[in-house]
């Protein structure tokens, strides 16, 4: 049990070796060699470790957590004993991720499968998330996928589907991806209970993998990946390949004197400049920190007549589905000759070979400033090439800073929410909807995860009490029970018809 640290890597052919022979043959025949994380993922994943892998984007992420999984899939296929449940859960942060790695898993599945004609079980892959439609989410009852590919508010609703559930309770792998995003917010919180409440629901557990570029302090993360069990951090092998790829950046100021240019010939400075980069290079991502700087920066190179309207595109959350697709495929084909994103863009999307990316203003912290200018040089061999404007005096020092910080390997700690109530509140009255509890074994559930290892049980009573309506003043707030609570028996369960719709 604990936190372990692996310092040498396995040789290729040990690595190999853990595949199935179809798809290392596919593997060999796609590949020219294993990547950085994968000499270390392949045999530990293989021997069914919790693994935490962190390592810079373009690294061959997403196959160091899928290859083994893939390839035990595929001997379970050729034996025809594929049953119709969910093997392995995958979480991301963002649905545009999510769709991402669908397409990504369907080239090996369909180029492995093709060969074998139609001799082995199908491996299916399914996406559960807010945009897929209620006639798919049937479907996935009748035939669930093999491969479930969600995020963590998703995972969660799918908890309280009784008939679903049924479905994962055999999950064997779960992989969570971005994991510095989540965990940094109270989505992680959410989710790290959501893997609890699973982790209970799973009657031989499961092998935890956690994917991220920019972790800090590792020890912490791994912790809040594979939570507690008996009181004591479950074990967890620590995979640290993130600094091997090359970095060049700089930071620039669009003038001389940025004291006393005005606002308005600072801004016309920095279009020249940006502008200036862009011809240099074949293929630039631009990020702004707010969507609208987005579209101010879009119209802007539009209207300048510079470069075609049609090779520039935009890219945020405000943007439809079907529009942000498009200029990712676009992006990936090469069509495009600038993207501007806000934050959409800067986590592990495969978007192709981008040859410079841009930051205007300061990205507010180390962190981020590593995460975005990864998105360049995509390849193993590649620089990541990045430029950062400077807009004012206090983008200057912190920009400043942050270079130093890269230089020197520093990120930003990673601040995870702990003991947060108003998301306990939540997953106690999902957990009232699924059964009745006895309390102890609930706060037991809780106190598996990360984040609320070190909650009090009396602060537990007090929410099943908020929960179940017992504080009566609230009444004139219109708020009421949500469960009923038996204090003295030690028991809690769901309260009315409507609490499911309510959730």
């Amino acid at each position: 049990m604990g936190i372990t640290f692996v310092r040498k890597p396995w040789s290729e052919e040990e690595s190999l070796a853990c595949l199935d022979d179809d798809v290392r043959e596919w593997f060999k025949g796609r590949f020219k060699t294993l990547t950085p994380p994968q000499r270390y993922s392949f045999k530990l994943v293989s021997m069914k470790k919790n693994v935490l892998i962190t390592a810079p984007t373009g690294s061959g992420k997403t196959f160091s957590a899928f290859m083994v999984i893939l390839s035990e899939l595929f001997r379970l296929g050729k034996e025809h004993r594929l049953e119709d449940r969910v093997y392995c859960i995958y979480i991301s942060p963002l649905r545009a991720l999510d769709n991402d790695i669908y397409k990504n898993l369907l080239v090996p599945l369909s180029e492995i499968s093709r060969k074998f004609k139609g001799e082995v079980d199908e491996i299916r892959v399914g996406i559960r998330t807010g945009d897929v439609s209620s006639y798919e989410k049937q479907k996935q009852l009748r035939k669930p996928p093999h491969i479930l590919i969600t995020t963590p508010e998703s995972l969660a609703i799918t908890l309280n589907s009784l008939r679903f559930v049924e479905k994962i309770k055999g999950a064997q792998w779960l992989v969570v991806d971005e994991i510095h995003e989540l965990a940094s917010s109270k989505r992680g919180t959410h989710l790290s209970l959501t893997i609890e409440r699973l982790q209970h629901m799973v009657e031989d557990g499961f092998v935890r993998i956690g994917l991220g570029a920019t972790l800090h302090p590792l020890e912490e993360v791994a912790r809040f990946l594979v939570g507690y069990e008996n009181g004591k951090s479950r074990s967890c092998t620590v995979v640290d390949v993130s600094w091997f790829k090359p970095f060049d950046l700089k930071l620039v100021c669009p003038t001389e004197d940025i004291v006393y240019t005005d606002a308005d010939e600072l801004n016309q400075l920095m279009y020249k400049e940006l502008e200036r980069i862009i011809e240099e290079h074949h293929t630039t991502l631009v990020f702004t920190n707010t969507r609208s700087g987005t579209e101010r920066v879009v119209h802007h190179l539009k209207q300048s007549g510079r470069f075609p309207e049609e090779s520039i595109a935009a890219h945020h959350g405000s943007l439809s589905r079907g529009i942000r697709w498009d200029v990712e495929n676009r992006l990936k084909e090469g069509k495009l000759r600038v993207v501007v994103s806000s934050t959409s863009l800067e986590l592990g999307i495969d978007i192709g070979y981008i040859d410079v990316v841009v930051q205007i203003g300061s990205p507010k912290s180390v962190s981020r400033c590593v995460q975005r200018i990864g998105r360049s040089g995509h390849g193993l061999e590649d620089t990541a090439k990045g430029v950062i404007i400077g807009m004012d005096r206090d983008d200057l020092v912190e920009c400043g800073v942050m270079l130093e910080c890269v230089k020197k390997r520093r990120l930003d700690r990673v601040h995870i929410p702990c003991n947060c109530l108003d998301v306990l509140a939540q997953h106690v009255v999902g957990m009232a909807l699924n059964r009745k509890w006895d309390v102890k074994e609930a706060f037991d559930v809780v106190r598996s995860s990360y984040c609320y290892h070190s909650l009090r049980y009396e602060n537990f009573v007090s929410v099943l009490h908020y929960l179940a309506g017992h504080y009566a003043d609230l009444q004139d707030r219109s708020i009421y029970g949500k469960i009923w609570f038996d204090e003295e028996d030690g028991v809690f369960g769901r309260r009315g018809r409507y609490t499911k719709v309510i959730y």
